[in-house]
């Protein structure tokens, strides 16, 4: 895998490196890696949950689904990007899965976890406004969650300053 301190900065970024940055372009840095993975992590949970609740599936058939449409709505805002740019599929991906990986599994453990733990929240109606304020709680609290573990990564090159480094 690639380091930042290996790859050349494009200018969008003031030609530095996360690594080299103080500590609020880091934060700044993370904060955006955070909003990003949120996004992808929102789009597949929240089709997930509409499509398993609207069906009447089990809880945890819906939360499967929810989780497998958070990755795939993750890496692929990732991924897209460099497809358009003419990278590979599987080189698009790679740089994806390094760069999500941890912070979706992270956002997806806590969201659904707290899905679970608010009382009805599952199996409330999703036009009621009990179901999106329990999807908006635990999406935040998920996004909270993964920012210190997305600072972390870039601080060290990881995460998200993989796909920061290619472009």
């Amino acid at each position: 895998m690639d380091h930042v301190h290996t790859v050349p900065h494009h200018a969008g970024h003031g030609g530095e490196r996360p690594t080299s940055h103080g500590g609020d372009s880091l934060n700044r840095t993370a904060l955006v890696a955070t909003l990003h993975c949120l996004l992808g992590c929102a789009i597949g949970e929240v089709a997930g949950l509409l499509i398993g609740t609207a069906w009447g599936w089990s809880n945890s058939a819906t939360i499967a689904l929810a989780v497998v449409l958070a990755f795939l709505a993750g890496f692929a805002l990732t991924a897209l990007p460099f497809l358009r740019r003419g990278y590979p599929l599987k080189a698009a991906l790679k740089i994806a899965l390094a760069a999500d990986a941890a912070s979706i599994t992270l956002m997806e453990i806590v969201d659904n976890a707290l899905m679970l733990a608010i009382p009805g929240a599952m199996d409330a109606s999703i036009d009621s406004l009990f179901f999106w304020g329990s999807m908006a709680v635990s999406l935040a609290v998920a996004g909270l969650a993964a920012y210190p573990v997305n600072r972390w990564l870039i601080a060290r090159g990881r995460g998200h300053a993989v796909a920061h480094s290619h472009h």
